[in-house]
């Protein structure tokens, strides 16, 4: 008998879903909330919008969105387990266009008003002002 040769592509490659990752990966505080993410359209995978059920590979680009950020990850590992924070980061990658596009948009926030005065009633003095300014615009 013949022995039959293995050639690394006969190979079955590692596959999860992509709802389960993000949560172990703690990219999301749970599984529904990763979920409705993917489903809301906030996860693109290689480009392309995903499914939750969507097997992941490693190596695989996937762009997310949270609140204010907008994150390029490359997966580098696969784990349907949820891991501690240190092992969590090892699981993916951030691109650098990422990383400084992300500090970039967090120093323009922090360089905007925390306090933004909310408009009150107009003063009695305000009121006229406002009045002879319509008043030239009509005529």
């Amino acid at each position: 008998m013949a022995a039959k040769k293995v050639n690394k592509s006969d190979e079955p490659r590692i596959k999860a879903r992509l709802d389960k990752w993000l949560w172990a990966a703690r990219l999301y505080k749970t599984r529904a909330i990763a979920k409705q993410a993917v489903e809301g359209g906030k996860v693109y995978c290689e480009g392309l919008r995903a499914k939750p059920s969507k097997e992941i590979e490693e190596g695989m680009k996937l762009e997310l969105r949270t609140k204010f950020d907008e994150k390029a990850i490359i997966v580098k590992a696969l784990s349907e387990k949820r891991l501690g924070a240190p092992e969590a980061k090892l699981l993916y990658e951030e691109t650098p266009e990422s990383v400084s596009s992300r500090a970039r948009l967090a120093e323009q926030r922090k360089a905007q008003p925390k306090y933004w005065p909310i408009p009150t009633k107009p003063t009695k003095k305000q009121r006229r002002i406002l009045n002879r300014f319509k008043q030239r615009e009509a005529r």
